[in-house]
């Protein structure tokens, strides 16, 4: 019987970043984690070309290096699963690109992909509307197919030359995308998350970003495919909170983007102003972050934090974190130099245990679920290492762990004392309640989840850094 969404922790994971494949990582979790969380979320496990996973090749596998379907489902029985599916691209060395590269117009997918002869008027963008596009590369949203014949022309691709960018308009991609998402859900899933899916929707001369109204009806076909085997849909969109709100009123579950930098800003400068306003207003359908396998966000937190205190704040991480600022993720976005900022969370906090440990505090009494990254559960620093080795910024925070790496981060004070942490979010029965914000001072924190005459409560003090958790049990006050 494969598990459905509960309110409890999901920590996010890679399949091979604690031991080698999924055998490892299952046995990491029963041996260490235990009630610590309630669901996980696999990042891509299919066979991939590039961007650990995030260049699919095929949903139809489980990449053999990590193990199999049987894996996956066994894993589904205990915990909540989320799989990725990349709505917006496919590898280039899909089964799919491949046959177009060889019979180009002639192959029985030559539709499924963006040739920018056919989207641009006269076959390329002009300047202005080249310099309209939400960019995540330097020189456009575009790559040269090479084909069999010898030709080649512009393709749309967003992210890498790996990463080729689907129409999502057209009716055989449309039925991809249902034989993809129908299978998924078949394996175990209780949630699909929609990767990149803001930039699956385009028009000449816009953003191509999230575009209104288009980009409903492609959710909403995206919900119908997977509500009868009961599996939801969440897109993973990094914007401004409007957008999450958008989502909210629809009835859909979104991410919390924003509260990451909201928290370190709390926590730099001992003001809670931003951070409980944002409570007050987030959806309480959501799935809270600190840390993923992407950087710290900066875009989602625009009309949250004022210019000024977004800056502020960048460069107070860049000093507790040099390294972050010189591979800052670029973007075109007109608001900030910087998309998104690499740094495991921990370190973000100049790997002081007791700012750590209130920044998770506040997470989990922030509505929605809360989600925990690997490298956060263990308390990990910047890995300097593997970012030599590959040159790509993101990997400073997504560092391989042997077992006996494992087994050394569990043995860390801060480490046992998250996961008790994390166990008492999961366990105590006032978070399925309302969360009340109570009056404090503004280098204070404190919130109380009540549900009938159980209650959890939190006293945050910023300018400290320190935290007090006192809740009920059976009536009884008790102090974590």
């Amino acid at each position: 019987m494969f598990q459905k969404v509960k309110n409890q922790i999901m920590l996010i994971a890679y399949a091979d970043c604690m031991g080698h494949d999924l055998k490892d990582l299952e046995k990491v979790l029963k041996t260490y984690v235990g009630k610590a969380i309630g669901g996980l979320h696999v990042l891509p496990f299919f066979p991939s070309s590039a961007d650990r996973g995030f260049a699919p090749i095929t949903y139809d596998e489980v990449d053999p290096a990590f193990g199999s379907w049987e894996d996956i489902e066994r894993l589904a029985s205990e915990y909540y699963l989320m799989y990725d599916y990349m709505i917006n691209h496919v590898s280039a060395h899909s089964p799919e690109y491949l046959d177009y590269l060889e019979k180009k117009d002639g192959s029985p997918y030559k539709s499924f992909f963006i040739r920018f002869r056919d989207f641009w008027e006269g076959g390329a963008p002009t300047e202005e509307q080249l310099e309209k596009i939400y960019k995540r590369k330097e020189g456009g949203p575009s790559v040269m197919a090479e084909f069999e014949d010898g030709s080649k022309e512009l393709v749309w691709s967003t992210f890498s030359s790996e990463q080729i960018d689907l129409d999502v308009n057209d009716p055989g991609v449309k039925e991809f995308i249902r034989k993809n998402l129908e299978a998924l859900a078949k394996h175990g899933a209780a949630l699909i998350r929609l990767d990149a899916f803001g930039y699956a929707t385009k028009k000449p001369g816009t953003g191509c970003f999230f575009l209104e109204p288009e980009v409903w009806p492609l959710l909403e076909e995206s919900r119908n495919i997977l509500a009868p085997y009961g599996v939801r849909a969440l897109p993973e969109i990094h914007e401004t909170y409007f957008t999450q709100l958008k989502l909210d009123a629809r009835g859909y579950d979104v991410y919390d983007f924003a509260l990451p930098l909201l928290v370190l800003q709390a926590l730099y400068f001992g003001d809670s102003i931003y951070l409980k306003n944002w409570m007050r207003i987030c959806p309480r359908h959501q799935f809270t972050t600190l840390d993923t396998h992407d950087g710290i966000g900066v875009m989602d937190t625009y009309h949250l934090l004022p210019d000024e205190e977004i800056r502020r704040t960048l460069e107070h991480l860049y000093t507790l974190s040099p390294v972050s600022k010189g591979i800052s993720t670029k973007s075109s976005h007109t608001y900030f130099d910087a998309y998104q900022i690499n740094a495991t969370y921990y370190s973000a906090l100049g790997e002081d245990d007791d700012k750590y440990l209130t920044a998770r505090a506040i997470q989990f009494f922030t509505p929605g679920i809360p989600m925990v990254y690997y490298v956060g559960m263990l308390a990990g620093s910047n890995d300097y290492k593997h970012l030599e080795e590959t040159a790509h910024g993101r990997d400073i925070n997504r560092g391989y762990y042997t077992l006996e790496q494992v087994d050394e981060s569990m043995k860390k004070p801060v480490v046992r004392r998250l996961l008790q942490m994390m166990e008492f979010r999961n366990t105590h029965p006032a978070f399925d309640g309302e969360l009340h914000i109570l009056d404090s001072s503004p280098e204070t924190l404190k919130v109380c989840w009540r549900l009938g005459e159980e209650w959890a409560r939190l006293d945050a003090d910023l300018k400290q850094s320190c935290f007090e958790i006192t809740y009920t049990d059976k009536g009884e006050v008790r102090r974590f």
